[in-house]
């Protein structure tokens, strides 16, 4: 890949400026105004807009995992791996009719708190520990090493330039996150600013590669009429199960995006759990009203249905570049295609200034990722550990600073274990990191908070019980199922994985494992009272819509409807 140019380097270093000179600006306001107490500083309490809300919960989620994860997804399997993005926006509506009256009517600030006040101090603990080692070292190194890793490659792959990366990533981010939920929330509308422009970039560039390959000129629309033409298994969004005598290549998609039967299972746990039930992403709504809260929720879900374009869609034109001779020096790494490789291989034919967007869009990505982690660590522990159990009469200015302290602190470990990938993340692949660590839990924890927010029998003892059990079925289903109970059963289909084992679907093995963690739970909650003390009060009323609330909801079902439709 050749070189940046001197613009490229300009562009990058004014998007740098622009963003740490709004945050600082919007961190003297805050000053000026004697805004300094805790809740301000974790949750930017009423001071979010809507607007800030949508695109900071877009710009967290948003790393350098999409980019390159998501992207390498489209060059193996199409736009069926869109699902991820597609069902959150109908994960998103759920958040923001039934799962936010409740948090908000209750006070909730932190998901321990929750945990705590729906159920007892032992579950809220438990989980606290559990998310702060999450955080940081599953979520907060591993975003730092794949965005990291993502740059450096674009550069030239330098080890030592990796090294440097790794340090100005890291102070970026430090210098956002130091100023609190504000500062990150309203930054993080540059930030998807910067990375919709610059993604939309890339997209143009590769659909426009695509047209060219076919002789049919610099047009990017021609461009994708020509994939619709020339890979149309790549635009089928549910993918049938493999036969006895599919290809493992057929197969290993299929272990991945298990077709309709997803639908009914993993997906819809992976998406609530993260929208609904995830510290670093309802943090965003947590400080406000309800109605800014859902519109801000809704927003964000509008702009999930355009996230494929961004992400996947680069991808996809990769798979048909290379299939038709193109990119074989750029997807090749080691001697064998790498997948992977397909977001940046399309970021090399970038004109100069284009290619400097585009790395600022994925340093936006991967910067406002980091700061909003760190705010999340730094929260949980000053809210729900630091407060309760080692400094119980601390004010205001000392919260504030121990939340400072915790970012610094999470930052430099972040480093120290991407520095030299202790925790050996290049070794397995981002996306099957991240996975791994928390795709065992998340059961467990859907079950809990689901239960928690709509029936009042659920028990403290019961949520304990839940949180283990989600997690031993995890690892049955996933490790030990086929071998013990068969290829084939009432409950699964299990399919060679390709390594001389067999595997059942891991969003299959998800479904599998809430299934029996909330019939455990339930066992044990009947137990106990009928209803629970510390059942949460609901009312119809608190789930009531406004006109403006409903319109967003249609506008999104009705776009969802049209790409289902168009894609099935």
């Amino acid at each position: 890949m050749s070189k940046f140019s001197t613009i490229d380097y300009i562009i990058f270093i004014i998007y740098f400026f622009v963003v740490a000179g709004y945050g600082y600006w919007v961190y003297s306001r805050k000053k000026k105004n004697s805004i300094t107490g805790s809740h301000d500083f974790f949750l930017a309490e009423g001071s979010l807009t809507w607007w800030a809300i949508g695109a900071s919960l877009i710009a967290s989620n948003i790393s350098a995992e999409q980019f390159i994860g998501a992207s390498g997804q489209g060059f193996t399997v199409g736009i069926a791996v869109a699902a991820y993005e597609w069902i959150a926006a109908i994960a998103l509506i759920i958040v923001a009719v039934w799962f936010i009256p409740v948090y908000l009517k209750n006070k909730i600030f932190t998901m321990p708190q929750f945990l705590e006040t729906r159920y007892n101090q032992s579950v809220s603990l438990i989980m606290a520990i559990f998310w702060l080692f999450l955080y940081v070292f599953v979520n907060l190194t591993s975003i730092l090493f794949l965005g990291a890793l993502a740059i450096n490659s674009l550069a030239g792959g330098d080890p030592a330039t990796f090294h440097w990366i790794i340090i100005a990533l890291s102070v970026f981010a430090l210098v956002i996150a130091l100023g609190g939920m504000k500062v990150i929330g309203f930054t993080d509308v540059i930030q998807v600013l910067v990375l919709v422009i610059g993604g939309l970039a890339t997209t143009y560039i590769a659909l426009t590669l695509v047209s060219e390959r076919f002789g049919l000129g610099k047009d990017a629309l021609a461009g994708f009429t020509a994939m619709l033409k020339d890979s149309p298994e790549h635009f089928k969004m549910i993918l049938a199960k493999p036969g006895p005598h599919a290809s493992q290549a057929d197969i290993d998609k299929y272990l991945l995006l298990p077709g309709i039967a997803m639908y009914f299972a993993g997906q819809w746990i992976v998406n609530l759990n993260y929208w609904g039930c995830n510290q670093y992403i309802t943090q965003r709504a947590l400080g406000s009203d309800l109605k800014t809260a859902r519109t801000g929720i809704l927003f964000a879900g509008l702009m999930k249905l355009a996230m494929p374009i961004i992400v996947i869609l680069p991808g996809i034109a990769a798979y048909v570049l290379y299939k038709n001779g193109g990119l074989q020096h750029e997807m090749n790494s080691g001697g064998h295609l790498n997948a992977d490789n397909a977001y940046s291989a399309v970021l090399g034919f970038l004109p100069s200034g284009l290619k400097g967007l585009s790395i600022a869009a994925l340093t936006a990505a991967i910067v406002a990722s980091l700061a909003g982690k760190a705010n999340s660590i730094s929260t949980i522990f000053t809210m729900d550990i630091y407060k309760k159990y080692i400094k119980k009469d601390a004010d205001e200015k000392g919260m504030v600073r121990m939340g400072k302290l915790i970012i610094a602190l999470a930052m430099l470990l972040s480093v120290l274990l991407t520095w030299k990938d202790l925790l050996g993340i290049g070794g397995e692949g981002g996306f099957t990191f991240i996975q791994k660590y928390t795709g065992f839990i998340s059961p467990g924890i859907f079950a809990i908070f689901i239960l928690g927010f709509f029936w009042k029998r659920t028990t403290g003892a019961a949520a304990i019980v839940g949180i283990i059990t989600g997690f031993l079925m995890s690892v049955l289903f996933n490790n030990y199922a086929p071998r013990l109970f068969g290829h084939e059963t009432f409950l699964y289909t299990a399919f060679p994985n390709g390594h001389g084992g067999y595997e059942i679907p891991f969003l299959i093995c998800m479904g599998l494992s809430f299934l029996f963690t909330v019939i455990a739970i339930v066992l044990v909650s009947f137990a106990g009272p009928k209803i629970n003390p510390k059942a949460f009060v609901l009312d119809k009323t608190m789930f009531k819509v406004e006109p403006s609330t409903l319109a967003l909801i249609i506008v999104t079902l009705l776009l969802l409807t049209t790409l289902y439709v168009k894609f099935w």
